[in-house]
């Protein structure tokens, strides 16, 4: 049995579904499981119901910010909001002056009879890296604790916009935007310290090399000029590497101007 598992940053969904979309997207890929990024609105603010998906939300206490939502044709075995608190209280996870990022939406777990699935949205470290201690210093090694101790059950897919591009490989113009948000030494830290953890890249075992990317700036027709970043990622446990037959970028998918990612499971 072959599954597949998609991930979309959608920058708003109600606007995707405004546009029309996500309705299309959903037609035309049928997920067995959808992760969406950035929702910015709560399950009852939507105008349509995809009917044939049982739906899970996380959304931000703050009013059209952040949120996570997971949308799957076969219902989850269980659903977990968040980080749990002893990961919350061991890492310090708490207001940093932005919000407290337990607040906003940003992890949502849909456990399966194989897998868990991880929903995140990962802080932006803000142009002035005032967020980067944040990310560097406790969120993203307290997503890794979590994931790791999932792993003690079963096997994790941890997938969604990261927020980083690991590599030079991972960008178009990586000489210009050392150091920028999203291409600091500290991110590309947080991000390696995955895969050392023993993470797959899913997409790296079918593509290598530059120009897959995932998010492009809404101006200077840098999406038709493929001048872009690799921000949105489905990672996995080893133990499912063996189990992945594919795992692709969608960027003729619109709506967003950051682009669907997926990858095909075995079972």
């Amino acid at each position: 049995m072959s599954l597949s598992i998609f991930s979309w940053n959608v920058n708003g969904i109600r606007s995707v579904i405004r546009k029309g979309a996500l309705q299309l997207f959903v037609k035309q890929y049928s997920p067995d499981i959808v992760c969406l990024q950035e929702t910015k609105a709560d399950p009852q603010e939507l105008p349509i119901d995809f009917a044939d998906y049982d739906e899970h939300w996380n959304s931000a206490t703050r009013k059209g910010y952040a949120g996570t939502a997971i949308f799957s044709k076969a219902k989850p075995l269980s659903i977990r909001h968040n980080l749990p608190p002893h990961i919350v209280k061991q890492f310090k996870l708490t207001d940093d002056g932005y919000g407290d990022p337990n607040r906003e939406g940003r992890i949502l777990t849909a456990e399966y009879v194989d897998f868990f699935v991880v929903n995140s949205y990962t802080p932006n470290a803000k142009d002035d890296l005032s967020r980067l201690p944040l990310r560097h210093e406790k969120w993203d090694p307290a997503c890794l604790a979590y994931c790791k101790e999932l792993e003690q059950d079963k096997p994790v897919v941890y997938c969604g916009d990261f927020n980083v591009a690991h590599t030079a490989h991972d960008l178009a113009r990586p000489k210009e935007n050392e150091g920028n948000k999203g291409y600091t030494k500290e991110e590309r830290e947080g991000f390696q310290n995955y895969i050392d953890a023993g993470f797959v890249d899913t997409l790296r075992m079918f593509h290598q090399g530059p120009g897959h990317y995932t998010w492009w700036a809404p101006w200077g027709g840098a999406r038709a000029r493929n001048v872009g970043w690799r921000i949105d990622y489905v990672l996995v446990s080893s133990k499912l590497k063996n189990n992945i037959i594919d795992a692709r970028i969608h960027p003729e998918v619109r709506g967003s101007d950051h682009c669907p990612v997926s990858i095909t499971l075995q079972l």
